[in-house]
């Protein structure tokens, strides 16, 4: 069988005052009918240019060479008259980002029969029906009604399953998925990745995956393309890449990935440094500067993808000199290629925990907002209850992971916490101080240096006309520390978060996005805080960047005794780093323990079906998993086939 898709020597490159941007550099696959490519490496990889060179969507500024052919048919060269014809009939893409994916000024329904009409000749009432079928297929309630609304009347995965009904009208050969699950739910997650494997058992499309997620990969994925610098580092059946995986970028960002289903509270895998910028690159390994087990040898020359001994045959290669001296689980000479770290220790966490003191009280929180109607004079016409009297506590040297989907009110918790609003029925109290007792500005000043916050998006979170110096020691001022203090303050903290001391009269733009989290930690530390509050801190980082700043969330509450409250979407980074667990769903707690006790043996519905749609980055253990869907109408949970 010929390929849906074959990419031969792929290059793309676009100027830029620093000199040019080598984005692709010499990609070769080929994708057939029906099977899946997952494509995966850190940002800045190359895998996105990727898939917009294929789809024909580069700048003019690009200059791309190579040869991809689909469906029998040379792209490149051709005019975008040309691949317009192709792009939604023969190609189709589903974007990260459903909302900007579609038009906000006009309805589903005009965008669904625009996708139809425009590759085929149908009438309008057939166009209409088509898209209602299609609305169904992609299990959106009373299509016939949601063809008249528009994006914004939509959640964000119910968005994502009409980007995803518009890839499917035409019944394309070849679906693109590029990052398709970032940053919704992970219940939503999966609900969309059923989707795209429905889209391509209905069309029998070929499915080219974009992701970060090795679990998704694991899930999805019939073979596996693993981007470095870009280029491919290697290439393999997607069982092959994650149990005999013989490149070490590949081993390190397999070892950077918290598990779910894994109890034990080993440090993750760094890979320690950036990917380097693809200006000049040297005739060298480009991954030599971060590798573990780098030689001489590695800088003379960049290595060639060849096949590797691991009993795959040709399909299995690697780019890498040392591929066949590594062996199954990552080890090279009986040991691990990446040196396996200790788990931190004190006597803090060798104490039981109700022999160690509160930090953070919580009690009977509630929090409403009101529901107002009327265009000029609002009145009130009722209450929406968005947190329904939770309690719970944190100790000395303890993690405390609220989790649940978008609207269940985790973040407006930590707000109201971080506001410290003063409770009628219920109280919250900080570092043994209640919050209802705080009548002036100077309690309420001295008592904010015992609880400070790392936000989730650490480029957002950092002012970008002030030095890094100058962020550190914000706090510091306010609190009316001396300056030459503040100076030495601001040393001893970004030594202490893993940052060079003297790059503290940088900007913000100068650093990586983890080394920008960690300023923002470093931040957050400076006064000395008893109490952290992370809001989704590793979020919007590469796994390999995200596994370094877990490890010194770690180190940091073991070395300075320090309580966690953390809220975040990703259950297995919550397994990883919490000591206790409570799932929120609709205001309320559903399930508070021990983090062991929850994710072991679940007793609710909910938590049960937050917990079977992680994915688990083993192929063999995610596509034998059964998952368990949870009814909100009846409160109660069906197992489905995986």
């Amino acid at each position: 069988m010929s390929p849906v898709l074959s990419v031969r020597d792929l290059r793309v490159s676009f100027a830029s005052e620093a000199g040019r941007v080598d984005a692709v550099r010499g990609v070769s696959f080929d994708l057939e009918a029906g099977k899946t490519l997952g494509i995966v490496g850190e940002s800045g990889s190359g895998k996105s240019v990727t898939s917009l060179a294929v789809m024909g969507l580069l700048d003019e500024n690009a200059k791309v060479s190579g040869s991809i052919v689909f469906d029998g048919q040379e792209l490149l060269g051709k005019t975008d008259a040309q691949l317009s014809a192709i792009r939604g009939n023969g190609i189709s893409m589903v974007f990260q980002d459903p909302l900007t994916s579609l038009t906000p000024v006009y309805t589903i329904g005009a965008q669904l029969i625009e996708a139809l009409t425009v590759h085929r000749n149908l009438s309008i009432k057939e166009s209409t029906a088509r898209s209602i079928e299609l609305l169904k297929l992609v299990g959106i309630p009373e299509p016939e009604k949601r063809m008249k609304s528009f994006p914004h009347e939509f959640s964000g995965g119910m968005r994502q399953r009409v980007v995803i009904a518009i890839a499917m009208a035409n019944d394309p050969k070849l679906i693109i998925a590029d990052e398709p699950t970032t940053a919704l739910d992970v219940t939503i997650q999966a609900q969309i990745l059923d989707l795209i494997e429905k889209a391509q058992a209905e069309t029998g499309a070929a499915v080219m995956m974009i992701t970060h997620d090795m679990g998704v990969v694991a899930r999805t994925a019939d073979d596996v393309m693993v981007m470095y610098a870009g280029k491919p580092v290697e290439q393999a059946p997607v069982r092959e890449l994650f149990h005999q995986t013989r490149m070490p970028y590949s081993i390190g960002l397999l070892g950077a990935i918290p598990r779910v289903d894994k109890a034990e509270k080993e440090p993750l895998t760094p890979i320690k440094g950036n990917p380097p910028l693809l200006i000049n690159l040297p005739d060298a390994c480009p991954f030599a500067d971060r590798c573990p087990i780098v030689m001489d040898a590695c800088r003379t020359s960049e290595p060639e993808l060849l096949p590797v001994l691991t009993g795959g045959g040709e399909e299995h290669r690697a780019a890498c000199i040392r591929a066949n001296e590594i062996t199954d689980g990552g080890l090279l000479g009986g040991l691990p290629v990446y040196p396996v770290r200790e788990a931190p220790e004190s006597a803090l966490t060798r104490l039981p925990r109700e022999e160690r003191p509160i930090t953070l009280e919580v009690k009977n929180l509630t929090k409403t907002f009101p529901l107002l109607k009327g265009a000029f004079l609002k009145r009130k016409v009722g209450e929406v209850h968005a947190i329904k009297g939770i309690s719970f506590d944190v100790r000395e040297g303890e993690t405390l992971a609220i989790v649940g989907e978008s609207g269940s009110g985790k973040t407006t918790t930590l707000l109201q916490i971080m506001d410290m609003v003063k409770q009628t029925d219920g109280d919250i109290i900080i570092a043994g101080t209640s919050v209802n007792d705080i009548h002036s500005h100077k309690v309420e000043r001295a008592l904010r240096r015992d609880i400070q916050i790392v936000f989730q998006d650490p480029m957002g979170a950092l002012d970008p006309r002030m030095t890094v110096a100058d962020i550190i020691s914000e706090p510091l001022s306010a609190i009316g520390t001396p300056r030459a203090e503040a100076h030495q303050r601001v040393e001893e903290l970004m030594d202490l978060v893993g940052l060079n001391p003297a790059h503290s009269d940088r900007f913000p733009q100068a650093f990586s996005g983890g080394q920008r989290q960690r300023i923002g930690i470093a931040r957050a530390l400076s006064t000395n805080p008893k109490i952290l509050v992370l809001d989704e801190p590793v979020s919007a980082l590469d796994v390999s960047i995200q596994a370094g700043v877990i490890n010194l969330l770690d180190d940091l509450k073991v070395k300075l005794g320090l309580s966690y409250l953390f809220v975040a979407h990703d259950l297995s980074v919550v397994r990883h780093i919490a000591d206790r667990v409570a799932v929120m769903y609709l205001g309320d707690f559903v399930e508070h323990g021990d983090v062991d006790d929850v994710f072991d043996n679940p007793q609710h519905p909910y938590t049960k079906a937050l917990l079977s749609a992680i994915p688990v980055p083993d192929p063999d253990i995610e596509r034998t998993r059964q998952r368990i869907v949870f009814d909100p109408a009846t409160e109660s949970a069906r197992t489905v086939a995986s």
